[in-house]
């Protein structure tokens, strides 16, 4: 009946009002203090046998049973509820692929630390913030891998992208492979909506698909696909290793092939981004997130249950215990 496991107060303020129980017990004491009389007996065995007396047991009881009295009420005013509660999820269901460039030229620094770095920490922001969605995730570059097929199990997901490196294949940039891959993870999905976030930092050097041709069969089996091209506007610094092992920089030039990724993104039915900074690339990510964020709609139910009248009650039979005695017993004694 008072067990506070799963309790929920309604009105927690008046749990302030516990601070005033100290201060009447101390104003008891200091009451006592004042009017205990100075008695003096001649036989220090009478005292000891009057002492026993069961009234001067209860002498102090009304202060206690008042004490608890007000404790219990201040619980009952700040309402303790049981709740029960349960989701019903009613969602269209999204499968997304992040199909990321690895290529070599995503080391360059114009992000910070460099490209492939921010694209990474960046997709796992995202990834973290839809946690009902099954998300996968494809690497490209001369060629192109599925480094994570479709899952839930988003910390599995995020620990594979912390592994993905330039250099874990053939260097080049196979747009087109990469998208027919991404594509491929998601032809058989049941999900009511497919996309594919398809981020690169420069144009088709690579592969055996044409990157439009990949858009026209992503079309097909209705994978919407979202480009992001990343890369600063002009030249970015790219570091060079020397024959002595140091590592020097050199500016090159930033080439996407925007008209490209635009062609993919009007096939498809998605949106061409591009993102200059680590700063636009959130952007990017967050309009993606807006853009599928309205297929899944939540409808929580709740019940509580009251649990205020036990307290109510005993705090009430307190006072009236304290009333009853302090009219009989106490009285006699006093």
């Amino acid at each position: 009946m008072f067990d506070l496991e799963g309790i929920e107060f309604a009105n927690p303020d008046f749990f302030w009002l516990l601070l005033l129980v100290p201060l009447l017990v101390a104003w008891y004491v200091y009451q006592i203090n004042r009017s205990v009389p100075l008695v003096k007996h001649p036989n220090v065995q009478q005292l000891a046998f009057e002492g026993i007396d069961f009234k001067l047991w209860i002498r102090h009881y009304p202060v206690v049973s008042r004490s608890l009295a007000f404790i219990f009420l201040i619980v009952a005013l700040a309402r303790p509820q049981s709740s029960m509660s349960w989701e019903d999820a009613v969602t269209e269901g999204i499968d997304i692929i992040i199909a990321l460039d690895i290529s070599g030229s995503m080391l360059a620094e114009d992000f910070k630390p460099n490209r492939l770095q921010a694209a990474k920490n960046v997709a796992m922001e995202f990834i973290s913030g839809r946690p009902n969605d099954r998300i996968g995730l494809v690497i490209y570059s001369g060629e192109s891998f599925t480094q994570c097929p479709l899952t839930i199990d988003h910390d599995v997901l995020k620990n594979l992208f912390g592994d993905v490196n330039n250099g874990m294949i053939e260097d080049g940039t196979a747009i087109g492979d990469g998208l027919a891959t991404a594509v491929n993870r998601l032809k058989e999905s049941d999900a009511k909506s497919k996309v594919v976030i398809l981020l690169t930092d420069g144009q088709q050097t690579a592969g055996s698909i044409p990157p439009l041709t990949a858009a026209e069969i992503a079309k097909q089996f209705n994978v919407r696909v979202y480009s992001v091209g990343v890369g600063t506007i002009g030249t970015a610094p790219y570091p060079f290793k020397t024959p002595f092992g140091t590592i020097q920089y050199q500016d090159v030039p930033v080439n996407i092939d925007e008209p490209t990724l635009k062609g993919i993104a009007e096939t498809t039915g998605g949106t061409y981004f591009r993102a200059t900074d680590n700063k636009k690339l959130e952007e990017v990510y967050r309009e993606i997130d807006k853009l599928e964020r309205t297929k899944i709609e939540v409808t929580q139910y709740r019940k509580k249950s009251e649990r205020y009248l036990p307290w109510a009650v005993l705090g009430l039979a307190l006072l009236m215990i304290e009333f009853t005695l302090t009219n009989s017993i106490y009285r006699s004694i006093t």
